[in-house]
């Protein structure tokens, strides 16, 4: 019996995702937990794998395709069967049905969480071309990336919608191709040119033939033009750093903030760039934006910063990391400790780590550590569950898996939800200490700061004081006003603090 399968829910507040990769085609034998497809939301990355074990029978939404959660997007068949058999008669089905559709259509693709459209640069075929399923079709530039987009499947280029130097939002039709590549008919000629009918979401774009871009001196999008119109730049004059020397926005900015306005050297200093300019946010920005005002608006934010000796722990780290790394196969780092003392102030005083649910205080049962990690294009907070039962070990690898699986897109949505407290590491780019937003539903979350060394005045036991060079740290605790009192945040931070600087426990 035929399984669909769904665009699966990441956690609670994302309503919908984009499918960034199909790992099977229509046709393909697929194991159960086998990863199927690769999706992106605003909080992760992640490999989904397949429900069941069967055939592929049929891919229901593309890649680049936004769709919201339980959306079904494939189907598998009931028993999996030889893909000699199976794959052929897949592979039929697939082509009537795009002959009997009229076509597939080709969207512009979102590459990346924050990338709402993208500027058509080339089309690297003309209507009435045949083109292979992922032969580069045309090629789109954005604020972030350069990139040629590859046809969706094999067929026939019947329409062009959007022309070259038209920028369209993502998921806008931009092509279609037919339902199979054929060879043109004996005695007729291909298409050399053809009238491009612009879509509804860029009907500023007027209707022209498709050109060729080789013959340009200077390759940039729209956005990189204007801020040059604007600042009176000549573009020949800047470097491009993008794909065939292409002209990014970060170029342009980048010689504006050297030069100025103008093409001289000499010319007068120029107010900062895009001084003035009204640009809307990008995706993730307002999906941010969003969620911290709803935080902020929902829990009344208090924060206390305390200074932790590092000391003991710095020492401690340089002289057992060689040996913990041979025995465990993975690096010592410091966040397992700071987790180690985190989850006991939790365990001493469990307001920290509860909730509110209406007007009643929901205790949890146990520890689910939320750790902020940071990627190149954004950041996503996997969850340790049940932290307070884990060694020190465990705990340590645990980080260490979920940031590398994090950053290669391998987590599974379960992982991303569900945290009581959270701790984020403000101090790896050089901060002293952060004022964090509360990750709700939580009540509470730590901010790690930098760890440098300090004079530190140190009183013995007979009153004697002395100066030292100490390793410090300044911790800070964002915490709801409505749950969580002063007193109790510094019962937390101290027992925290006093873990850390007293550390006696085995690193195992």
């Amino acid at each position: 019996m035929p399984t669909d399968v769904i665009m699966p829910q990441m956690g609670e507040s994302i309503v919908e995702g984009t499918i960034t990769k199909w790992f099977k085609k229509a046709g393909d034998r697929v194991e159960k937990d086998e990863p199927l497809f690769e999706i992106s939301t605003d909080k992760v990355d992640a490999e989904i794998p397949s429900p069941v074990a069967g055939i592929l029978s049929e891919i229901k939404v593309l890649e680049g395709a936004t769709v919201g959660i339980n959306t079904v997007v494939a189907v598998i068949g009931g028993a999996a069967v030889q893909p000699e058999a199976s794959a052929p008669a897949a592979k039929l089905a697939t082509q009537q049905a795009l002959r009997d559709a009229g076509g597939t259509e080709v969207v512009m693709p979102q590459m990346g969480e924050s990338i709402f459209e993208g500027t058509i640069i080339k089309w690297l075929k003309k209507v009435g071309d045949s083109v292979e399923k992922d032969e580069p079709l045309f090629e789109i530039s954005t604020d972030k990336v350069d990139a040629e987009i590859p046809a969706p499947v094999a067929g026939l280029l019947t329409e062009i919608r959007s022309p070259e130097g038209a920028t369209v939002d993502v998921n806008t039709v931009v092509a279609v191709i037919g339902g199979s590549a054929a060879a043109p008919v004996a005695g007729s000629k291909p298409t050399k040119t053809a009238t491009v009918a612009a879509p509804e979401k860029a009907a500023s774009v007027p209707a022209v033939p498709v050109t060729s871009n080789d013959d340009r001196k200077v390759r940039s999008s729209p956005l990189v033009r204007r801020i040059a119109k604007d600042n009176n730049l000549d573009l020949n004059q800047i470097a491009g750093s993008g794909s065939d020397g292409r002209i990014t926005k970060e170029d342009v900015l980048r010689h504006l903030s050297h030069h100025g306005s103008g093409s001289s050297r000499a010319a007068a200093p120029a107010p900062p760039p895009l001084s003035g300019d009204l640009v809307p946010m990008t995706k993730m920005r307002a999906i941010i934006a969003q969620r911290m005002v709803e935080s902020v608006r929902t829990s009344p934010h208090v924060h206390t910063v305390y200074k932790v000796d590092m000391t003991r722990i710095v020492r401690l780290r340089e002289r057992e990391k060689a040996a913990f790394q041979q025995r465990n196969g993975f690096n010592l780092t410091y966040m397992p400790f700071i987790a180690t003392a985190a989850i006991e102030a939790l365990r001493r005083f469990p307001i920290v780590n509860a909730s509110l649910q209406g007007t009643s205080i929901q205790y949890h049962q146990n520890i689910n550590l939320g750790i902020a990690v940071a990627l190149e294009w954004g950041l996503i907070v996997p969850v340790i569950r049940q932290a307070e039962q884990r060694s020190f070990v465990d705990l340590a690898r645990t980080l260490a898996d979920l940031a590398n699986r994090a950053r290669t897109k391998k987590l599974m949505p379960e992982e991303t939800t569900g945290s009581t407290f959270t701790l984020t590491n403000a101090g790896v780019f050089g901060g002293e200490f952060g004022t964090p937003i509360i990750n709700q539903p939580e009540s509470a979350i730590l901010a790690i700061g930098g760890l440098r060394k300090e004079a530190v005045v140190l009183t013995d036991a007979e009153g004697n004081d002395t100066i030292a060079i100490r390793s410090v740290q300044l911790h800070c605790l964002g915490f709801d006003h409505r749950l969580i009192d002063g007193a109790d945040s510094g019962k937390f931070m101290l027992e925290f603090k006093k873990t850390l600087e007293t550390w006696d426990r085995k690193l195992d």
